[in-house]
């Protein structure tokens, strides 16, 4: 990957190799990363980065293979031997004590000492320093609770600092941050680099990897595929390296057609048990023959939306409306009711709620359908038309192994969403509700999702997209709907959006372009 003999590599992995059971997880895996620079690890779901990230920082072995650092071999075989050698990772889940303050939790693991007064003096100093130094500024004394996503992030990145990391690992970690936040993480990352610590950059998001990242190593079914120059490379070859065939990143549709409205609410309100307001006078409307996208930062009140939709949470106020039927506090409906309605709900969390995980495929592929007259004979269910309509499914959908009686855990989570928007696509449905659809999927699966949806609104259905990517925001919808904090903060044409704009609208901040709209609007008028 380079011939740079001058100085060791920060890091040099040498044939790591690891298997789970019959998996083979890590194939030969061979890597360099120069010091100082930000280095990009990318591959599909599956193909053995977070094993390889894993194994760096200590929470597995490798059964083969060495690790150097700074020329040095090392045995990681804990994550405190990692941060001896001098690595640090910041993971997707951030590991914070909520009601720690910022300057408790990043001594929290390296207190010096029996008395904490010492160690808090002593961080409290060095964290001014780092802070300072890398553009890191975080309130030392407020609860973690209380920080945005973004400035949680930054605490995770002083905690691995302060720690002494000299090799510092992000697994995706611009997946609840806004555009503005994720740009901000990125001159953190520069001012690191700058500063020669070195950066390994784990991310399924092409362009922010052609943004960030000095170098690009691809993964794919386990092994190391190519090493590449970022400069020298586009997002069209990336893709084409980790999916082994060549991939279609442009949604190609035609101007949406919106036809008669299918689906609106009213001053929708939700409260908790608390009395916190999830939803606060949420109005949106959905016609025939559009994708609607519903943008914002996950935690604004996108999951409740959806939920009242598909019936799974009461309204506190206000009101939905699907076709003549309405839905409120005083007119309570459920999901099995929602779905004799015409609306299709793919859930945000497929785990937790799209299947269910010990259940078999065939099971899995007609939950929450599974009363229809088809599949039910007077006393027991039709084996054959399950098994029938199941690989039916599995063949449109391309669903990998088409096997229906394979456990639906045994799936990947690619292959998992392809069954269950399969299932709820193929009702028919007048509303399809779709949360984050292609969460945690492969590119080649991405693809085959983005194109299905498509079609279901080129039908003249109504699609209902909730998604914290932009870029599937942007490519999908006719029109976005922009949340915050439980409401909505304004509504763009999507041809007019782009992140700038987005990303300002999920921070509260309307656009001057937006108001000057507004204004010529109403002068207009």
């Amino acid at each position: 990957m380079s011939d740079r003999t001058e100085q060791p590599f920060a890091l040099e992995l040498r044939g790591i190799d690891k298997r789970f059971g019959a998996v083979h997880a890590n194939d030969n895996i061979n890597l360099q990363v120069p010091a100082g620079t930000i280095h990009g690890i990318i591959g599909e779901n599956g193909a053995g980065k977070s094993t390889l990230m894993n194994i760096i920082y200590g929470f597995y072995e490798a059964d083969k293979g060495d690790i150097f650092v700074d020329g040095k071999k090392c045995r990681i075989s804990t994550s405190r031997a990692a941060i001896e050698a001098g690595i640090g990772m910041v993971h997707q889940h951030f590991m914070l004590v909520d009601n720690f303050t910022v300057l408790e939790n990043v001594v929290l693991g390296a207190e010096e000492g029996a008395l904490l007064a010492g160690s808090l003096t002593k961080a409290r100093t060095e964290l001014a320093r780092l802070a300072k130094e890398y553009q890191l500024d975080v309130p030392l004394d407020a609860l973690v609770e209380d920080l945005p996503v973004g400035l949680q992030q930054r605490v995770e990145i002083l905690k691995a600092l302060y720690r002494g990391a000299r090799i510092l690992i992000l697994d995706e970690p611009t997946g609840v941050l806004t555009p503005q936040e994720t740009d901000h993480l990125f001159r953190i990352l520069d001012a690191l680099r700058d500063q020669g610590v070195t950066v390994l950059l784990i991310t399924h998001k092409l362009r922010e990897i052609l943004a960030a990242t000095d170098n690009v190593s691809v993964m794919r079914r386990g092994a190391m595929v190519d090493h590449v120059v970022t400069k020298d490379t586009n997002k069209e070859e990336l893709a084409e390296l980790m999916v082994g065939r060549k991939v279609r990143l442009k949604v190609d549709k035609e101007d949406a057609k919106p036809a008669q409205t299918l689906l609106k609410t009213e001053d929708l309100t939700v409260v908790d048990s608390r009395g916190v307001e999830l939803l606060k006078r949420v109005n949106i409307e959905l016609k025939a023959g559009e994708v609607v996208g519903i943008a914002g930062v996950s935690g604004n009140g996108q999951s409740q939306l959806m939920e009242v939709l598909s019936g799974l949470l009461e309204p506190t106020s206000g009101k939905v409306q699907i076709g003549d039927t309405i839905i409120s506090a005083e007119q309570p409906s459920d999901p099995a009711s929602v779905r004799d309605l015409g609306v299709a709900h793919v859930p945000e969390d497929r785990l937790a709620m799209g299947l269910v995980k010990p259940f078999s495929a065939k099971e899995s592929a007609l939950l929450g359908y599974h009363e229809q007259e088809k599949y039910n004979g007077k006393i027991l269910t039709k084996t054959k038309v399950i098994d029938s309509e199941c690989q039916r499914l599995m063949e449109e959908w391309d669903v990998r192994p088409r096997d229906p009686n394979l456990r639906s855990s045994l799936f990947s989570g690619g292959n998992q969403q392809k069954l269950i928007i399969a299932r709820e696509v193929d009702q028919n449905p007048d509303v399809l509700l779709v949360g984050q659809p292609t969460r945690g999927v492969d590119i080649g699966a991405i693809e085959f999702i983005h194109k299905r949806l498509i079609e279901l609104r080129d039908e003249g259905k109504g699609v209902l997209l909730v998604s914290v990517e932009l870029d599937e925001i942007l490519s999908l919808s006719d029109r976005i709907v922009v949340m915050f904090d439980g409401q909505v903060v304004g509504e763009v044409d999507a041809k007019k959006a782009n992140e700038r704009i987005l990303g300002m609208m999920m921070a509260n901040v309307i656009p001057d372009e937006l108001k000057q709209a507004d204004k010529a609007e109403g002068d207009a008028a």
